[in-house]
């Protein structure tokens, strides 16, 4: 990939905005940019937590594994966003499975390299805690969702989260929010261990009751305070 290319992309990420432009070069020059199929899985739980990743284009679900065996899904991740950075925080081993749910491009930098920059950029630094303690607290989150609320619950609150972190605001008004994330019926049971047909089911009695809309591609928010 083209150096130029390449920067363009970091250039794009908002945590990096803390950085100078003579940081960003510094940055370009030991980043890795990838392109990752549907299905590539970047890292496992045990493997060491040597690098941080920056998502470009495309999907990467972020998931662990019960004690039974099944599959929880703590986050699906679009572009723009940041993984694996808690290694940060000294954890020497992953502890999530990473994997590509759609095409991606991914930049991929070193935490040694990281750590250096922030060190060097408390700004930069500030900015790295921040998302680091975001995703704690959304990881959190996601877990007392699953203990303490019902299957309705979890649903309505997934809803409500991807509609805040990523819904489009409509009309001048916070409270409406479109979403564009594409996720199927199949992940979003997945992310509130519920099944398919629960969420269908859920999906279809939201809109009834008219604070929802949605399509294959789209959910609609009419009213993110009634959720």
């Amino acid at each position: 990939m083209h150096p130029q290319s390449k920067l363009w992309y970091l250039e794009n990420f908002d945590m990096l905005k803390a950085l100078s432009k003579k940081e960003k070069e510094k940055l370009d020059s030991v980043a890795d940019m990838r392109h990752a199929p549907k299905k590539q899985v970047l890292y496992f739980p045990t493997e060491s937590s040597s690098n941080i990743y920056m998502l470009k284009a495309g999907k990467v679900k972020i998931s662990r594994i019960s004690p039974d065996g099944k599959e929880i899904i703590l986050a699906i991740l679009g572009p723009g966003e940041v993984f694996g950075e808690l290694g940060i925080t000294g954890k020497q081993e992953r502890e999530e499975i990473a994997e590509v749910t759609d095409d991606a491009i991914i930049c991929v930098v070193g935490l040694e390299d990281l750590q250096r920059m922030m060190k060097d950029n408390p700004k930069f630094n500030t900015e790295i805690l921040k998302l680091i303690g975001f995703r704690l607290k959304r990881i959190q989150s996601r877990l007392e969702s699953l203990i303490f609320k019902t299957a309705e619950q979890r649903i309505r609150s997934l809803i409500k989260e991807l509609a805040e972190e990523h819904g489009r605001i409509i009309a001048g008004d916070e409270n409406q929010r479109e979403v564009r994330l594409g996720l199927t019926h199949d992940e979003m049971a997945k992310l509130t261990a519920t099944s398919r047909q629960t969420v269908t089911t859920q999906l279809n009695e939201l809109e009834k009751n008219n604070l929802i809309k949605y399509d294959r591609k789209r959910v609609y928010v009419k009213d993110l305070r009634l959720l």
